[in-house]
């Protein structure tokens, strides 16, 4: 394992973090706060409880899934695309790492930040509402977990976009609605039968009842499915990088 081009790759990385830290700080913290003025304020007056929790606390695992995927899904695809667009791609490819060293170093760095940013939100959300998490090495499990998957899927969407207005579809356009309707803000428990069978065909649903498993010791399905989804969505992922680098699809031509 070549470390040192695994870390030559995360430090560049997290140096274009690093240079944007206020943004990358402020910019959670307030989207945090107005979501719990919005949702918090508004709805949790007519809606106190959510299975027996508190709705400003209920909402809080919803919030760091929103953000801790849509994170991780822009800065994987980002990292990787930007090579491709100015051409240094081929020197990578030309160095001595091989497929597996430079997804490490990628999608690593894309998941530090995109969990950086999920524990600036866990503690923002801290100061709205008392929150105890139940099982705080499962929060932190699917947390990783999550960072590390939709970092994969993003290092596969840098790869496939041909432009910047791809590099934001699927972000904007697929994840963002999947995660809004996976129930982030309510329990699927709440809607008709017809519409609680047809949200468990979105997968993002798995993840944040996992993760709000952790908090509250509940969830709207089993927490083994919960974990059993998101290790097949991260081999799944790894499954497709292999391959793009096998055939170089998207990449030598």
């Amino acid at each position: 394992m070549n470390w040192t081009g695994i870390l030559s790759i995360y430090r560049y990385e997290m140096t274009r973090f690093f240079r944007t830290l206020l943004q990358s700080f402020v910019s959670p913290v307030l989207s945090t706060s107005l979501y719990f003025v919005v949702f918090g304020a508004a709805i949790g007056s007519r809606i106190e409880e959510v299975d027996g929790v508190d709705y400003g606390a209920f909402i809080v695992p919803g919030l760091i899934m929103l953000s801790v995927m849509t994170q991780s899904t822009t800065n994987a695809s980002f990292g990787i695309y930007f090579p491709k667009f100015i051409g240094t791609i081929y020197e990578l490819l030309s160095a001595p790492i091989n497929f597996l060293e430079i997804v490490i170093g990628y999608v690593g760095a894309a998941a530090t930040k995109a969990l950086f940013i999920g524990l600036v939100i866990l503690g923002t959300s801290s100061l709205f509402v008392d929150l105890h998490i139940a099982h705080p090495l499962a929060m932190i499990l699917f947390l990783v977990l999550t960072c590390l998957s939709f970092a994969l899927m993003g290092f596969i969407i840098g790869i496939w976009a041909g432009n910047f207005e791809q590099l934001q579809l699927v972000p904007l356009l697929i994840v963002t609605p999947l995660v809004f309707l996976g129930g982030s803000f309510y329990s699927i428990s709440m809607l008709p039968p017809i519409w609680q069978k047809i949200t468990l065909f979105n997968p993002v649903v798995y993840l944040i009842s996992g993760f709000r498993w952790s908090f509250f010791g509940q969830s709207d399905v089993p927490v083994a499915i919960s974990l059993a989804a998101i290790f097949g969505f991260t081999l799944l992922c790894l499954g497709v990088i292999w391959w793009i680098f096998r055939t170089g699809w998207r990449i030598r031509s």
